[in-house]
C-alpha cells in the first residue's frame, strides 16, 4: 500500500503544482493585458491632444500663409487657389509614403507589446 500511497501523493503534488501554475499564468496574462491597454490609451490620449495642438498650429499657419500669399500676389482668390493646390500636393505625398508610415507605425507598436 504504501507505493500506491506514495503515487497518490505524487500525483496529488503534481495536480496542485499545475493548478498554482495555471492559476499564476492566468494572473500574468490578465496584468499583460492591463499593461497593454493602459498603454494604449495613454499613448492615444497624447497623440490626440498633441495632434489636436498641432493641428490648429497647421491651420492658423496655412490661414496666415494665405493672407501673406494674398497681400504678395493683390488676389485673395489667387492666394488660397494656390494654398489649395499646395495642401493638395503635400496629402498626396502623405499618400505615398503612406506604407513607411504603416511600417514605422508597426515596428514602434511591436516594441511596446513584446516588452
Amino acid at each position: 500500500m504504501s507505493i500506491l500511497d506514495s503515487i497518490n501523493k505524487a500525483s496529488n503534488g503534481a495536480v496542485e503544482s499545475g493548478e498554482k501554475y495555471a492559476k499564476a499564468t492566468q494572473d500574468y496574462f490578465k496584468l499583460k493585458v492591463f499593461q497593454q491597454l493602459t498603454q494604449s490609451i495613454s499613448y492615444g490620449t497624447k497623440l490626440l491632444i498633441v495632434g489636436s495642438f498641432f493641428f490648429l498650429g497647421f491651420v492658423f499657419l496655412t490661414v496666415a500663409g494665405t493672407i501673406y500669399l494674398g497681400q504678395i500676389l493683390n488676389s485673395m482668390a489667387l492666394s488660397c487657389l494656390c494654398m489649395a493646390l499646395l495642401l493638395f500636393l503635400i496629402a498626396t505625398i502623405a499618400y505615398w509614403q503612406r506604407k513607411k508610415f504603416d511600417a514605422f507605425l508597426l515596428k514602434k507598436m511591436s516594441k511596446q507589446f513584446f516588452k
